[in-house]
């Protein structure tokens, strides 16, 4: 319908010769001022050098007539405000039955490719309460956006290279050490979990005593830790260091990749569980192995927006809006983070996407300067260039902060999460505010077979159309949907019209949330959609000895069924017949 009334606005704009590159038509949020209204009067009357009014008034007189307008009327300073006709509705829910699973999907990012990297945590542990709600959070935008017409490549950035994989592989082998009977006081930045653990026992069966060392020979003449009054990235730098003489970087390297691909596997399989898969998982590795690095930092050097300054190659970033300019190799020729962040966007837009989102932890605003003047410096527009950020998660339990046992013993982990509230209410809880707010999780609530439970509220409105359904087969009553559409003029009734009403935004819906990357509008309208049929429900009997009633009214059941399942869906929400 919105569609409609946008092209019957083009089609007046033309017939008075009037240029105007997009049309913004909006849903009223008050039934008095009409069902649709736009303010584009008001937007071209400056460059028409018109009057809003009078500009409104022509737009009017030169709009085509359409049967589904009931009428449209000027309000304020140059409002236009569309009325539609019951038969525009009614229609609509014929299309929702019509269409089912596809209602709600369009063609408005056709054409348009957009890569979606989230969750890409390190592979040095487990998946945390934290890393689900990215997980859910992308998987959900990556599913608006494919709704929406879009073609959405949803990628996992493993960062498989780097320090961070030396110190685990470090503590692998100290818990191997361990596990075949030496004494040690492990370091206090060393992997703690007791995943690190369960690796070490993998690398034991493995390997056996073969890589077994003396403590002594592992920490004799290094800089204290932390708890002896040192550093401790000093110190377990050096135990690095150590491990690497005394095992030969061949076998380092192997306790690596034995370490890392024990833990990827795991989050894969616990993402999966989750409903969360990806196109591709992206290696960090692959970036200096293809020469992807050196290429980046060359075109820098070619277009002149790296120097070097006190033995280190630094980006000119602040050319490009950036605080600061940043090292990309560093004075000991190693080459930073940064430098295959630069490689990595560099990669995204060589393979020929369109639009680039990612999706970080709200830790990491302070790199979205540099790492959008790194792809302006080489080249991409940077509009192509988007990050949402995601705040932190607080568990709690009967108003109190969560504490819960962990197989880490030092965070909660996803699936910890997933086991007590199940997958359901995790996607739906973590998706239902804006990512850009604090999530507060109550357990209890995500439990709760209530109607403040805002999973089983939906649900329940999906399950009792099912339950209508049954109750018709049992009684041998044959339910003619055709003769229901012919129908939907007699639901006249309050709740019902605004039922109806609701069920025809859904398509608006998901474009909004699609675009403004914002699932938690979709969680809403559902909540409102629900509390519709479930008010509904109770104020009119469905099945009813009037046939044309009873088919009209459970038409209109099963067109908000349509509609709730296909938004839990791309929510990654079940949605039953029976609870």
């Amino acid at each position: 319908m919105k569609t409609l009334i946008e092209s019957l606005l083009r089609q007046a704009l033309a017939t008075l010769s009037i240029p105007c590159e997009q049309i913004e038509v909006e849903r009223t949020r008050d039934a008095r001022h009409g069902d649709f209204a736009t303010n584009l009067a008001m937007r071209l009357a400056k460059p028409a050098r018109q009057n809003p009014r009078k500009l409104a008034e022509a737009l009017l007189a030169a709009l085509p007539a359409d049967a589904s307008i009931a009428r449209a009327e000027i309000a304020g300073a140059g409002f236009i405000n569309f009325f539609l006709t019951p038969a525009a509705y009614h229609a609509e829910i014929g299309r929702i039955l019509h269409q089912a699973r596809d209602y709600g999907r369009s063609q408005i990012g056709a054409g348009r490719s957009v890569l979606v990297e989230f969750v890409s945590a390190n592979p040095t542990g487990p998946l945390h309460v934290g890393h689900g709600r990215h997980a859910a959070y992308g998987a959900t935008v990556a599913n608006l956006l494919d709704a929406a017409g879009f073609r959405a490549q949803r990628e996992y950035y493993v960062n498989d290279a780097g320090r961070q994989m030396d110190i685990l592989a470090v503590s692998t082998w100290l818990r191997y050490l361990q596990r075949c009977g030496e004494e040690l006081v492990f370091p206090a930045n060393g992997y703690r979990g007791d995943y690190i653990v369960a690796v070490a026992e993998a690398l034991f069966a493995a390997d056996g005593p073969a890589l077994r060392r003396q403590p002594q020979a592992v920490f004799e003449n290094l800089p204290p830790d932390e708890p002896q009054g040192g550093d401790k990235d000093t110190y377990i730098d050096a135990v690095i260091v150590r491990a690497r003489s005394l095992i030969g970087d061949a076998a380092f390297a192997r306790v690596r990749d034995l370490a890392m691909s024990g833990i990827l596997a795991d989050i894969r399989e616990d993402l999966a569980e989750f409903g969360v898969t990806f196109d591709r998982w992206f290696l960090e590795h692959s970036l200096s192995d293809s020469g992807a690095v050196d290429r980046s930092i060359a075109a820098l050097r070619h277009k002149d927006y790296a120097y070097l300054k006190d033995g280190a190659l630094w980006f000119k970033s602040t050319e490009f809006g950036d605080e600061k300019d940043r090292v990309i190799v560093r004075e000991n020729g190693a080459k930073t983070y940064f430098a295959s962040d630069i490689a990595y966007v560099f990669d995204k837009r060589e393979r020929g996407f369109d639009h680039l989102l990612y999706i970080w932890g709200a830790d990491h605003h302070g790199y979205i300067a540099r790492l959008r003047a790194a792809l302006v410096a080489l080249g991409g527009p940077a509009g192509c260039f988007e990050v949402r950020l995601v705040q932190f998660v607080t568990l709690f339990r009967g108003g109190e902060k969560a504490q819960m046992s962990t197989r880490s013993g030092e965070f909660v982990t996803l699936r910890d999460l997933r086991r007590e509230v199940g997958n359901d209410a995790a996607r739906l809880f973590y998706v239902m505010r804006s990512n850009d707010q604090h999530l507060d999780f109550d357990l209890e609530l995500a439990k709760a077979r209530s109607n403040d439970n805002p999973v089983y509220y939906i649900q329940y409105a999906h399950a009792r159309v099912a339950s209508v359904m049954r109750q018709l087969k049992e009684r041998g009553i044959a339910h003619d949907a055709a003769r229901g559409v012919a129908a939907l003029a007699r639901l006249d009734q309050p709740q019902e019209l605004q039922l109806i009403r609701r069920l025809c935004a859904y398509p608006d819906i998901v474009e909004q949330s699609a675009l403004q990357r914002a699932p938690h509008t979709l969680v809403h309208y559902l909540r409102d959609l629900a509390n519709d049929f479930h008010t509904n429900y109770s104020a009119h009997q469905f099945i009813v000895d009037d046939a044309q009633l009873r088919d009209a009214r459970i038409d209109l059941a099963l067109a908000t069924q349509v509609v709730i399942r296909n938004g839990l869906e791309l929510l990654g929400v079940s949605a039953p017949d029976t609870m």
